[in-house]
């Protein structure tokens, strides 16, 4: 991930984002079901078209080949059950933890955990208002293609800009807790 996301490989990276970017923008303008329909015959229409070929220069050349896709036809993907039961166990794993965590900010077992998912929520229905949910993964997908890249050739400049910026933060806060008091310094 860390290749991709930094461009090392440019043909891997350009597949990927390009590839991503273009089903974001397919879900932004049709519905899933047409999506995955589009790509389904997408798909088969190269398959097909590709055994039809094979078959007819095999008819041409007299030669016995035999299928083309022989050789993915005969690969095993099935899934044991041992290995079913191991992806369950590690999913389960995460859902528990979920699932716990869930309950406890629900049920107001601390208030404050309870008041900052209050608070971040309200606040993500003004974004919700703004933004539609493909758009975010769409705005998403871009930053993350494009600002470790960025960063990476402009480290230096960056970083004085970043620096300059919190020096700045820091004296505001520090004039704020200053003049109002109960507010305890950290």
């Amino acid at each position: 991930v860390h290749d991709l996301i930094f461009w090392r490989d440019v043909k891997k990276t350009g597949f990927v984002f390009g590839t991503t970017l273009v089903m974001l923008l397919s879900l932004a303008a049709f519905s899933v079901i047409s999506v995955i329909s589009y790509l389904i015959l997408a798909l088969l229409s190269v398959t097909i078209s590709f055994r039809v070929y094979k078959s007819v220069i095999q008819a041409v050349q007299k030669s016995e080949e035999g299928h083309p896709f022989k050789a993915y036809l005969d690969v095993d993907i099935t899934l044991s059950s041992e290995a079913f039961h191991n992806y369950v166990n590690a999913a389960m794993v995460h859902i528990n933890r979920a699932l716990k965590l869930i309950i406890r900010l629900f049920l107001v077992e601390d208030l404050v955990d309870s008041l900052k998912l209050a608070v971040f929520m309200w606040l993500m229905t003004y974004v919700g208002a703004v933004f539609n949910g493909i758009t975010l993964l769409i705005l998403a997908e871009l930053l993350i293609f494009s600002v470790p890249i960025v960063y990476e050739k402009y480290k230096t400049q960056i970083d004085h800009y970043v620096g300059i910026a919190r020096d700045q933060t820091k004296s505001i806060v520090e004039k704020i807790q200053a003049k109002l008091p109960g507010i305890a310094k950290k």
